[in-house]
């Protein structure tokens, strides 16, 4: 295969995951991409002969393409554009041909925009993480927490404890808060939950951290969100506001190096969580197998008094959706908690085994 053909695959490829994910609009435009794709304009000429990977488990040069497209509509830069986009309708043609003028129009714009990787920071996956934490919290009973985050982009899931969820039939957090969770629960009850969720410390890095604060990473934050998926936007949008009452602070850091540094810091009478949501499989192979020896090293030296959990919610290959574990220390048992929704419209919980710790 040559290259463009590899690009055009990548279409393919984000245009079948969209529509498992529920968007029919970007189905339709990656498609779009996929086959109609010329080097007719410098953008269209790059990503065609993308210089690395393109595939959306590694450079994402749809979502880039698309993501720079969706910040035009947002941003108000491009009225014809806007015309086509969501909640607007439009033929295949009417549509392309706006693209393809909105691509002409903004070539300068758009290189720069290709230049970084999407960030997301999916809001809905607070509600896949948040029973793992209560599973933790539930195992070591009056511990606090403290949180470890790495590929945190703006840092809205670091404020999970901040929301409020239905899950199932349990319902938890704040009920004012402007950040409601409630996916379509399936499987197993969810146990009780503790009395209590403390998380005495947060922290985060991300490689290009984003500003929740600032309007200009707001926009960008927003416009890698499907446009045609308005749930996803307000809850994004709520989360910003949650962010304005709590902000938390990302660290610019590379993840392993990070990592490296937070688990050498002994915290007694703590329960040290290292967490992460579909971040790890952006990280090259030998910084994964880095990683997970890090945390297994930590946990190795992990005490009753001083305990260690790794919590992530990943793509493993297996589906539907993504995996959810939990590997706690001492003991180093690995569970496998749930599968659910990348973007956290439904949780299929079965929990841990009773037995292990």
């Amino acid at each position: 295969m040559t290259k463009s053909d590899d690009v055009r695959q990548s279409f393919r490829d984000q245009a079948a995951a969209c529509a498992r994910l529920g968007s029919s609009f970007m189905q339709r435009l990656c498609s779009l991409f996929a086959e109609r794709l010329t080097e007719s304009n410098e953008v269209f000429a790059h990503v065609l002969q993308w210089p690395g990977d393109p595939r959306p488990s590694h450079d994402s040069v749809p979502l880039r393409l698309c993501g720079a497209l969706h910040w035009l509509v947002l941003a108000g830069m491009d009225a014809r554009l806007a015309q086509v986009y969501p909640p607007n309708e439009a033929a295949d043609e009417a549509l392309w041909s706006a693209v393809d003028a909105a691509v002409q129009a903004h070539e300068a714009t758009i290189l720069t925009r290709l230049q970084s990787p999407p960030q997301t920071n999916e809001v809905g996956r607070s509600a896949v993480l948040l029973p793992g934490f209560l599973e933790i919290a539930r195992r070591f009973p009056g511990r606090p927490l403290v949180t470890s985050e790495p590929g945190a982009s703006a840092g809205l899931n670091m404020n999970l404890d901040r929301y409020r969820y239905r899950l199932g039939a349990l319902a938890w957090g704040d009920p004012d808060a402007p950040v409601a969770l409630a996916p379509e629960w399936r499987g197993a009850v969810l146990p009780e939950p503790p009395a209590r969720l403390t998380v005495a410390e947060k922290s985060a890095c991300d490689l290009n951290p984003l500003d929740g604060r600032s309007p200009d990473d707001r926009l960008r934050l927003l416009s890698y969100l499907w446009a045609d998926q308005t749930e996803r936007l307000a809850l994004t949008r709520a989360a910003l506001q949650t962010l304005e009452r709590r902000p938390v602070q990302v660290e610019r850091a590379d993840a392993i190096a990070w990592l490296q540094r937070r688990l050498a810091v002994p915290r007694p009478d703590l329960m040290h969580v290292v967490y992460h949501s579909i971040c790890w499989q952006y990280l090259p192979k030998d910084q994964q197998v880095a990683g997970e020896a890090l945390l297994r090293n930590a946990g190795a030296h992990a005490t009753e008094r001083a305990p260690v959990a790794w919590l992530r919610f990943e793509e493993d290959g297996n589906g539907p959706g993504a995996g959810l574990w939990l590997t706690t220390w001492p003991g180093g048992l690995d569970h496998s908690l749930a599968r659910a929704d990348h973007h956290g419209r439904w949780v299929h919980w079965h929990g841990a085994d009773p037995s292990g710790r």
